[in-house]
């Protein structure tokens, strides 16, 4: 660094600055550093610094898994708002549900010097006796029905199902059937409470959900058979994926959508808007999500203390093309 500093013609101090990407040093100098660095063949060594600092500057995300939408996004936003932070993040996906694995992942990601511990919950994990999270961690959760214990940040889940069955009822229809995500996931539960909630506040009768996995498949598969159903006019699907099944399934079977079925789906992922007919959806905000649960795990680093309740980010209904009033007399 002494070097850098001397062909540089700038403090050791200033060198260290441009070394940590502090914005105060001017331009004309940074790119100086920088230029004196590249000659010289210098890299800051991020372990020194971690030692002198106490800091790796890294934050650990464990996850269930990487097939969701959701958890992609989530993930992605994470990564995006702790690099605006000067973070990066190191990714451990988990085999497995269960205490031994959520024991092992902190121990890996603790072997590994990150700072803090985000963990995006996509089953009922926390919401048991049996599986916990190491105590004196410094963590954020996303999805999951934790905040008693610890800190969570999840999308509003039941707000966003009440708008789109409320839309769907608002149109004309008698009944909005459901098709749920897996019994296994939080979301998926939230959301099919949710549904069942708000049909019985209308005073509607709630027809049997059909459940699905979260993909197009399982999407089209049910279709198969709500399309068979003579009074279903309106179908809630839990997420968007299982809802671009559902449409193929229901044109195979000749439905009309949205003139003998309306479909809502859920999550506004891009392709959305290009589905034929274009899907009416809930919108998520994961860029939000992402980032609230990097700043709240940043604030309980920098305050040395845990923690706990839930943050809900907002969701908003997005009318496109698949949703209008019951043909008369269905």
């Amino acid at each position: 660094m002494a070097d850098v500093a001397r062909l540089a013609g700038v403090s050791s101090q200033t060198v260290s600055r441009v070394s940590n990407g502090h914005p105060t040093v001017v331009e004309a100098t940074r790119l100086q550093v920088l230029a004196a660095m590249k000659e010289l063949g210098y890299r800051p060594n991020s372990a020194a610094r971690a030692l002198k600092s106490g800091e790796f500057r890294t934050l650990g995300v464990i996850l269930f898994t990487l097939s969701t939408t959701g958890n992609v996004r989530t993930l992605e936003a994470i990564a995006s708002s702790a690099a605006h932070e000067g973070y990066a993040v190191t990714l451990l996906p988990v085999a497995a549900p269960t205490q031994d694995e959520v024991r092992g992942a902190f121990t890996r990601l603790g072997e590994l010097a990150v700072d803090a511990f985000i963990v995006i919950m996509e089953v009922h994990l926390l919401d048991t006796a049996t599986v916990s999270l190491p105590p004196g961690v410094q963590v954020v959760v996303a999805d999951s029905d934790a905040g008693d214990r610890y800190s969570v940040v999840d999308t509003d889940q039941a707000g966003g199902t009440r708008e789109a069955v409320r839309h769907l009822l608002d149109l004309g229809h008698r009944t909005v059937w459901h098709l749920a995500g897996p019994e296994e996931s939080f979301a998926a539960q939230r959301r099919a409470d949710a549904w069942r909630a708000t049909l019985t506040e209308a005073g509607r009768e709630s027809p049997p959900p059909v459940r699905g996995d979260w993909s197009a498949e399982s999407g089209y598969r049910a279709g198969l058979r709500l399309a068979d159903e003579p009074g279903c006019t309106a179908v809630f699907t839990a997420n968007d994926q299982m809802a671009l099944g559902l449409l193929h399934a229901l044109h195979e079977k000749g439905r009309a959508v949205p003139g003998d079925i309306s479909v809502v789906g859920f999550d506004d992922i891009p392709e959305a808007a290009s589905f034929i007919p274009p899907l009416t959806t809930i919108h998520q905000d994961f860029a939000q999500v992402g980032r609230l649960l990097v700043e709240g795990v940043l604030r309980q680093l920098r305050t040395d203390a845990p923690e706990r309740g839930t943050t809900l980010v907002p969701t908003r209904l997005v009318v496109r093309s698949t949703t209008a009033p019951p043909r008369p007399g269905s």
